[in-house]
């Protein structure tokens, strides 16, 4: 069967555009070319920054020829439902309609529609213009004397060349030709725009790839990260030292380049004493160079860079190495500038004296310093929200109540809070603001900071994601907690909630966040008084309450089907007052061990029937008993279930009140017998109303004695 090869060729692409615009142009044209009618084997992108690519393999050479029938409107029909069967079949009038017969439904309209198929280079050549001009790039420009007629093809950036050839491996395939805005699909593409920047014509994937190969442009970009990544491990193990590897960072780079060439530069030993990851993120920003470290020298790292070129340069890489060391250096000096800088006085220290008292801050100290200013220039949070010193004050506050929760001193978490956005106020985060915690915790160690304190400056914005972990460090637990609080309290009083898809201040990722922060430290925390506290702060917001625990419902059930957690079990034992979250938690791993035994399994059988039945009389308002009667009994197994439900519901609920919920369902689970026997020898639709409305009640206490652990009516099974 045919193949399909298409290239469209562009000035550069902006790295972080290549790996999503080639997969769009994948989904576009295959999308398009299934919805026509053919088919293909297998599809794959390709990309560079100077074009993308599809390799199409097994492509039908022809779409099939269609035959269908529309129905229409009876032959009764008024004459404006006539016309729309007419335009909806495409019928230039009702006599190129057949009439068919129904014995019930009388005499209707059929339209008889045939549609020829299609050559499959007809279909690409209509396909693949349309896909140019509506493709979906972020960014795109238009160029050339054509920018200025209406309409004109926008494009990342100038397009330049297109090739679109197809046939089957045995012939030589076609051009499939088609032209837009004065650009004609052909068969000849152009390699490395310095080292073979000739026309190359080609035939087919296999061969494509080979010229431009030949021609110093490596097709494939998982291939170009593999050789930058062999090659810089080799670079820097060949001079004493270990590649610092940066998944994003080669990503990146294999997206700047189409013949990758490592090459090592180097800087002054003397700008080592900046923090590395500020060196890092220098050299990382400034030039998408890798840095180094000494073998087994463990965060320490050394004078040596990793750059890659795209050109092989006749003197070995020389002067590109030092050209980039040059700006390195001039990068670094201006880093070391500002790690200094950050260490001493601030020039304005006597208007800060106000903010240091508010805080309790030392004016001695740098962070300190950084603190009184931040407050005293009334930086703003939000402009319905206030500034950034009251967004302190307020999670101090909070924190300094979460302190006995997670068992910590409240003179810690107080100072650990008052310090933990200092850094903004710093150069390096100015400068950085991916830094920010990073270098509180730096500046609060170089100052003498309880080491709890440092590390909650850092650890407060964790987790920033599902992968990242969660602080430990009570101190930490507790800033964390509050900063994340104050963060949803404050959102949600000012009804900026998330909507849908849309969510532009992070707060599925704030409430995930405390989720995981007392799940996986075991904190138990009642959810509605530490929102109500919150609130407090804020016009119009303990009204919010519910809302903000259902909220934190949804995100509970993220988390734990992430964990494996049955839907069903965790909607058995939430109900819209549940705020302990960690109880929710084990009453969930408590319930799923239960229905693991057959016990448990029978138990949910006869529960749900008793629960069905109960139900059922309900509706229909048939009379229950408010009370099981003894006297009313009539049958053994009737005593025998009224007397373990008696048994079960007492010992469940002490258990329930010791919080041993494994208890709790163990206690339930000898009601399988009882249950299952009265189902076998008992009536529960007695004649005698009494003895009905009785056995009814008896269900009635079957249904609450489970629902002390949960909603057994909304577990599946």
């Amino acid at each position: 069967m045919p193949d399909l090869l298409l290239e469209l060729r562009s000035e550069e692409i902006p790295a972080r555009m290549q790996r999503k615009a080639a997969g769009d142009l994948r989904k576009m044209l295959t999308d398009g070319l299934v919805e026509a009618g053919l088919t293909y084997e297998a599809a794959r992108e390709y990309w560079t920054p100077r074009r993308l690519a599809l390799d199409i393999r097994g492509l039908t050479a022809r779409s099939k020829d269609i035959r269908e029938e529309i129905k229409g409107p009876s032959t009764t029909a008024p004459e404006q439902a006539v016309q729309g069967f007419l335009r909806k079949a495409g019928l230039a009038s009702i006599a190129e309609a057949h009439v068919h017969s129904d014995p019930k439904k009388g005499d209707f309209y059929v339209a008889h529609i045939a549609k020829p198929g299609r050559a499959a280079e007809e279909i690409i050549a209509e396909l693949v213009p349309g896909i140019i001009k509506n493709f979906p790039w972020p960014k795109s420009m238009r160029w050339g004397p054509a920018s200025a007629n209406p309409g004109s093809l926008r494009w990342v950036r100038p397009l330049q060349s297109i090739v679109c050839t197809f046939g089957p491996e045995t012939e030589e395939p076609v051009v499939v030709d088609f032209e837009i805005d004065g650009i004609r699909s052909g068969n000849v593409t152009y390699g490395h725009r310095f080292h073979a920047p000739g026309p190359i014509t080609v035939r087919r994937f296999d061969d494509y790839v080979a010229k431009l190969e030949a021609a110093k442009v490596v097709l494939d970009a998982d291939r170009r990260k593999e050789i930058i990544l062999a090659d810089a491990r080799n670079v820097a193990f060949a001079n004493g030292l270990d590649l610092v590897e940066d998944e994003g960072l080669l990503e990146e780079v294999s997206g700047l380049v189409e013949w990758p060439v490592v090459l090592m530069g180097e800087f002054e030993q003397d700008f080592l004493t900046i923090p590395a990851e500020v060196i890092r993120l220098t050299i990382r920003a400034n030039q998408k160079c890798f840095v180094t470290q000494p073998q087994g020298a463990g965060e320490d790292l050394s004078n040596r860079f990793i750059l890659v070129a795209n050109i092989e340069a006749k003197d070995g890489g020389k002067e590109i190495a030092y050209g980039n060391g040059k700006v390195v250096r001039a990068r670094l000096s201006d880093a070391l500038y500002f790690w200094k800088t950050d260490q001493g006085d601030l020039p304005d220290l006597d208007q800060l004296v106000e903010s240091a008292a508010k805080f309790d801050l030392d004016l001695k100290k740098p962070l300190d310093q950084r603190m009184a200013r931040l407050d005293h220039l009334n930086v703003t949070f939000h402009a319905k929200l206030g500034t950034q010193g009251a967004r302190v004050a307020r999670i101090k506050r909070l924190a300094e109540e979460l302190a006995p929760v997670v068992g910590t001193d409240r003179a810690l978490v107080a100072r650990a809070a008052v310090l933990a956005k200092a850094d903004l106020q710093t150069e390096v985060v100015g400068e950085f603001p991916e830094l920010q915690g990073a270098m509180g915790r730096k500046y609060a160690l170089l100052q003498g900071e309880h080491s709890s304190v440092a590390a909650a400056a850092e650890e407060h914005y964790k987790p920033q994601g599902p992968s990242d972990r969660v602080p430990t460090d009570p101190v930490s637990v507790a800033v964390a907690l509050a900063d994340k609080l104050d963060t949803l309290t404050g959102f949600w009083a000012i009804d900026e909630k998330p909507t849908g898809s849309k969510d532009p201040f992070a707060l599925r990722r704030a409430a995930l966040g405390m989720v995981r922060i007392l799940i996986e430290n075991r904190i138990r925390l009642g959810l509605t008084s530490v929102f109500a506290k919150a609130f407090a702060d804020f016009a119009n917001g303990t009204g919010q309450i519910s809302d903000l625990l259902a909220f934190f419902h949804d995100r509970l059930k993220v988390y734990l089907r992430d964990q494996g957690a049955r839907y069903d079990l965790i909607d058995a034992v939430i109900t819209p007052q549940s705020d302990d979250l960690l109880q929710i938690v084990r009453r969930v791993e408590a319930l799923g061990s239960l229905l693991d035994t057959e016990d448990g399994r029978n138990l949910l059988a006869g529960t749900k029937r008793a629960a069905n039945i109960l139900a059922a009389e309900e509706k229909k308002k048939t009379l229950v008993a408010e009370t099981v009667e003894p006297a009313l009994f009539r049958e053994d197994a009737e005593k025998k279930l009224f007397s373990a439900v008696n048994q079960a519901e007492k010992e469940a609920g002490k258990a329930i009140q010791k919080e041993d919920f494994s208890t709790a369902m163990l206690t339930l689970s000898v009601l399988r017998e009882p249950v299952d026997s009265f189902f076998e020898g008992v009536l529960v639709n007695d004649e005698d109303q009494a003895v009905r409305a009785n056995r009814l009640a008896l269900l009635a206490r079957i249904r609450a004695a489970t629902d002390q652990v949960a909603d057994f009516s909304k577990i599946v099974g």
